[in-house]
């Protein structure tokens, strides 16, 4: 198994349906003990229930992943009672609904900013945390999620285009910067995926279609096999990859009509 014994930190869990949820169950079946945070205390029931097919696994609530102190707390408390890890999975993303159901000329200046926070400087943040707090372990490995609308135009995506060409720059510089500490910093661009999340673009049906009919593959991607690409990432075989955006879409990306 890829990832026997090694501790992954997955952020931003919600539902079975979500990406996190397939990562999970692919770093479970393949070794790893699970640490997940999540939105809101009130969500702790729901949270409790849905990881409670990962034996082992702990929960932390976390209301702000680009709060200085909210991340050093939980870290904090993360390496207290788990010791130091093995890789993190940052999926968390978010921008207001009429950011994305307006035309992208029309975003406000404070849901531009709050788009970018959320999606992008989260992931600087966590990571520069991560290596403040000594939380990672030697040849440690971070993943982030993104998707295709950061170099293309995708309708009704906007902003969150933006923060993630943002997310994509800041995976390579992050690279760099933890490279001298052997920890490998990549990015998943997911295929397009029936989320909660997802149902705030504009006729996301329509996507899914597209795909079908173009992709070399002709179907679409599941966060199972998300998941796979990301233990691929968080494990031993990925050595030599870091500061790169790998493609989990089944070829929709090489197409050019």
């Amino acid at each position: 198994m890829l990832l026997e014994g090694k501790k992954i930190l997955i952020m931003g869990i919600r539902n079975k349906w979500s990406i996190a949820f397939g990562i999970a169950k692919s770093a479970y079946e393949n070794g790893a003990k699970l640490i997940f945070t999540y939105m809101g205390e009130e969500n702790k029931d729901k949270i409790e229930e849905l990881i409670s097919e990962f034996e082992g696994s702990k929960a932390y609530v976390l209301d702000g992943a680009s709060e200085d102190d909210l991340v050093k707390e939980v870290f904090t408390k993360i390496k207290q009672e788990n010791g130091k890890i093995d890789g993190i999975v940052h999926a968390i993303a978010h921008a207001n609904t009429e950011d994305l159901h307006n035309d992208f000329i029309y975003t406000s200046k404070e849901g531009y900013a709050h788009a970018c926070d959320v999606s992008s400087y989260s992931f600087v943040l966590v990571s520069r945390m991560a290596k403040e707090l000594d939380l990672l372990n030697e040849n440690a490995s971070l993943v982030t999620l993104t998707y295709y609308g950061s170099n293309k135009v995708i309708d009704s995506y906007n902003v969150m285009g933006i923060a993630k060409a943002a997310l994509e720059a800041s995976v390579r510089y992050l690279a760099e910067n933890l490279g001298k500490e052997q920890i490998r910093v990549n990015a998943v661009s997911a295929g397009p995926i029936k989320t909660l999340s997802a149902k705030g673009i504009k006729d996301f049906g329509s996507i899914l279609d597209v795909i079908e009919e173009k992709a070399p593959l002709h179907k679409n991607v599941t966060t199972y096999q998300v998941g796979n690409v990301v233990t691929f990432l968080l494990s031993s075989m990925s050595e030599a990859l870091t500061g790169q955006v790998v493609y989990a879409d089944n070829g929709y990306n090489i197409m050019g009509v």
